[in-house]
C-alpha cells in the first residue's frame, strides 16, 4: 500500500535555482518553501555544471538567471533544452533587454519574468510553465507582441504621389484631384502610372490596399 506521504511527494513540483547572488537564491528558496506544492531540489551560482545538476536533481522547472559569471543563463538554457527538453525553464533577469528576451524565447524558454516581479507573480509563473503555459511579465509580453507586429513597408513614392494616392483612396476621380491640386488631368494620370510602376501593381484596388496597409494604417 502506498502511503499518503509518498503520494504527496509525487505531487511536488521540483525546482532548481540558478542565480549568482546568494541572497537572491536564499530568497527564492524561502519563497518556494512557502508553497506546499513546490520543493527546491538544488541551486547554483552559474551554469558550468548544468548537465550534471539536471541529471542528479531531475527538476520540473528551472528558475534561470541570465547574467551570471563563467557560464550564463542563455548558455544554460541551450544546454538544458538540448539535453533535457522536457524540463521547463523560466528565465529571470533584472533588465527587460530586448535581445536577451528574444534569444531566450528562440532557445526554448517557457517564460520570462523580471526579478522585480512580486513574489506571488513568481509562484504563479512557476505553476504556469509547469502546466505547459508560457508565462511573461506584462511589459515583456508587450515587447514580444510589438516585435511580431507587421512592420510598415517604406513607401517608394514621392510626396506628390503620396498625396495623389491618398485622394484616390478617398474615392476622388482623376479630374477631381486635378482640380483640387490645380494641375491637368494628364498630370494626375502620369502620377498614377508612376504609383503603379513603383509599387509593382496594376490596379487602383491594389494601390488603395497598399495605402491602407502601409501608409495610413
Amino acid at each position: 500500500m502506498i502511503s499518503k506521504n509518498v503520494l504527496n511527494c509525487k505531487m511536488l513540483i521540483r525546482i532548481f535555482i540558478y542565480d549568482d547572488s546568494q541572497d537572491r537564491r536564499d530568497s527564492l528558496r524561502a519563497l518556494i518553501q512557502l508553497n506546499e506544492e513546490f520543493v527546491c531540489v538544488g541551486e547554483a551560482p552559474n551554469c558550468k555544471n548544468t548537465i550534471y545538476e539536471m541529471k542528479t536533481t531531475l527538476p520540473d522547472v528551472v528558475l534561470m538567471d541570465i547574467n551570471m559569471p563563467e557560464v550564463d543563463g542563455l548558455e544554460g538554457l541551450k544546454l538544458i533544452k538540448t539535453n533535457f527538453p522536457k524540463i521547463k525553464v523560466l528565465m529571470q533577469t533584472a533588465f527587460d533587454d530586448n535581445e536577451k528576451i528574444f534569444t531566450s524565447i528562440k532557445n526554448g524558454a517557457s517564460g520570462y519574468i523580471l526579478k522585480t516581479d512580486r513574489p506571488l507573480h513568481i509562484l504563479q509563473a512557476i505553476m504556469e510553465v509547469y502546466e505547459g503555459g508560457a508565462m511573461m511579465n506584462p511589459g515583456i509580453a508587450q515587447k514580444v507582441l510589438d516585435y511580431f507586429k507587421p512592420k510598415p513597408v517604406k513607401s517608394p513614392l514621392s510626396t506628390k504621389e503620396l498625396e495623389v494616392l491618398e485622394m484616390l483612396s478617398e474615392g476622388l476621380s482623376y479630374k477631381m484631384i486635378a482640380d483640387k491640386l490645380g494641375v491637368s488631368y494628364n498630370t494626375i494620370n502620369t502620377h498614377t502610372k508612376r504609383i503603379y510602376e513603383k509599387l509593382h501593381i496594376s490596379s487602383l484596388g491594389e494601390a488603395i490596399s497598399f495605402y491602407y496597409k502601409n501608409i495610413k494604417g
